[in-house]
């Protein structure tokens, strides 16, 4: 273990002070450019790797250690099991940035503003791999820190998450590298940095969608069902109870209910329990969308929501699944053995699902984590005018898990264009605009009925229209040339 490993481990740690709910986003420049510091000084390419490791241990130990509460409390896996589980996750996670950093260490050569480019495309690339590899995890991803009141957040309806995380790291890494003993040196990367900053703010008062139609009055629903009790066959009275009692609570024409919110397959309801939900929105000409369990004819099983109440029933079925919380992963059937999760050998939905119908709106449904894959909802676009999340984070108690979540979902919004609406069991639920600003929340752990008019948006953003292909490829160039570069310097 290399001695830059430890600052590097505080470095990461320190990161997560600017995502939320602390939202010092300052912090994640000071963390990233901290990194950038130690690998422009580290000797060799092992040394940079033991630097990116020791950066995302800290930034993933602090920032998603909640994932424990799923395993240890309501998995039932033991203790000492749990935690190590963990810690081999958070390692897992911080070999992306530890390839990042070997990678640069390795091609680094040129002037300063080359260094920061190639730094900030390692970046970008090392986060999308994570996002992707063996379904991917990308929570935590730099750019999520910048929402709202960061002026980077401007540039998400543009080059997204991804190429807002490529931005902090090219501007932290010009401020880390920047030679300030010598004034000489400085025009240039404060220029490009004070320069990087001007453009979001022009950025900043462009807007790429337009409403459509008229206001659309909303009912979302926090049902605040405790974990271990929900799927206690004791409280399942109680638990359609609770989701009768608040939607008959709603005054509004869209109602929606939470991930699950029915703990069981549709099949299994009590004879009329879905007419009677459906019966409370109809009479008003409503429509209601909740969570619950769908089969198929082939007996598979599906996490899905549907819509009941005025006009034909509609379904999504969750096309990105949770690892070993939803489906078990060749070769880790013992893992599955040792977490006793229910309903945890469900199948994917369909890649492409058309938009829910609602009153004159089209709504494009995600459930729980997918809204972590921007790219995979670009798919409903331009149709969907509106966003839908339900979730059910109730699985990691209360943790960072729910700010974070919420500041996702910001994300989502700018990105798209579209206003994000969530239903959540325990929070956040909450009603987002397409800028990403937060119109209401409810409390977290508090049965409620958030109540809003929203109004649908048309139009593309360039994010929506090309995802992230352009950063991508650009990223992958900027790797490129870096590896000819260092190819041809022993021969000049």
């Amino acid at each position: 273990m290399t001695l830059a490993f430890l600052p590097a481990l505080l470095a990461g740690g320190v990161s997560v002070l600017g995502f939320a709910p602390f939202g010092w986003f300052v912090l994640v420049f000071l963390g990233v450019g901290a990194l950038a510091f130690l690998l422009e000084r580290a000797p060799d390419a092992r040394t940079g790797f033991m630097c990116g490791l020791g950066w995302g241990l800290g930034a993933f130990l602090a920032g998603v250690s909640w994932l424990y509460v799923a395993l240890n409390r309501f998995g039932g896996m033991p203790m000492p099991l749990a935690a190590f589980a963990i810690l081999l996750f958070c390692l897992y996670l911080a070999l992306y940035p530890a390839l990042a950093g070997a990678l640069y260490v390795r091609l680094k050569s040129g002037g300063l503003v080359w260094r920061g480019a190639l730094f900030a495309a390692l970046w970008i690339l090392a986060e999308w791999l994570r996002g992707v590899v063996f379904t991917g995890f990308p929570w935590l991803a730099t750019g999520y820190s910048q929402t709202p009141p960061s002026p980077l957040a401007a540039y998400l309806p543009v080059i997204g998450v991804y190429g807002v995380g490529g931005a902090v790291a090219f501007v932290a890494a010009l401020a880390a590298l920047a030679p300030w003993r010598r004034l000489r040196g400085l025009p240039r990367p404060l220029a490009i940095i004070a320069g990087v900053f001007v453009l979001a703010i022009g950025l900043g008062r462009v807007e790429w969608t337009e409403p459509e139609g008229e206001p659309l009055s909303v009912a979302l629903i926090q049902t605040n069902v405790e974990q271990d009790l929900k799927w206690a066959p004791g409280h399942f009275a109680e638990v359609l109870q609770t989701n009768l009692r608040l939607v008959s609570d709603s005054r509004a024409d869209f109602v929606v209910l939470p991930e699950t919110t029915l703990p069981t397959l549709v099949e299994r309801l009590p004879e009329g329990y879905l007419d009677l939900l459906g019966g409370m929105v109809s009479e008003r000409g409503g429509m209601l969308v909740l969570g619950v369990f769908s089969r198929d004819d082939a007996g598979q099983i599906f996490n899905a929501a549907i819509s009941v109440g005025s006009g034909p029933q509609q379904h999504y079925a969750k096309r990105h699944l949770v690892p070993f919380g939803e489906y078990s992963p060749p070769f880790f059937g013992w893992f599955y053995r040792l977490a006793d999760i229910p309903m945890s050998d469900q199948t994917r939905g369909a890649r492409e699902q058309p938009p829910m119908s609602v009153l004159g709106q089209r709504v494009a449904l995600n459930i729980c984590y997918e809204d972590l894959f921007g790219a995979e909802l670009l798919s409903s676009l331009p149709q969907a005018t509106l966003m839908l999340n339900i979730s059910n984070l109730a699985w990691y108690g209360d943790s960072l898990a729910q700010p974070q979540h919420l500041q996702i979902a910001r994300v989502r919004a700018l990105e798209t264009g579209r206003p994000m609406l969530r239903s959540t069991n325990t929070g956040m639920t909450a009603v987002i605009q397409p800028d990403g600003h937060v119109d209401a929340v409810l409390p977290a752990f508090e049965a409620g009925v958030l109540e809003a008019e929203v109004r649908g948006f048309k139009g593309m953003t360039p994010y929506a229209h090309w995802g992230n292909w352009p950063v991508l490829l650009i990223a992958a160039g900027l790797l490129l040339i870096a590896v000819l570069r260092r190819r041809r310097a022993p021969a000049a």
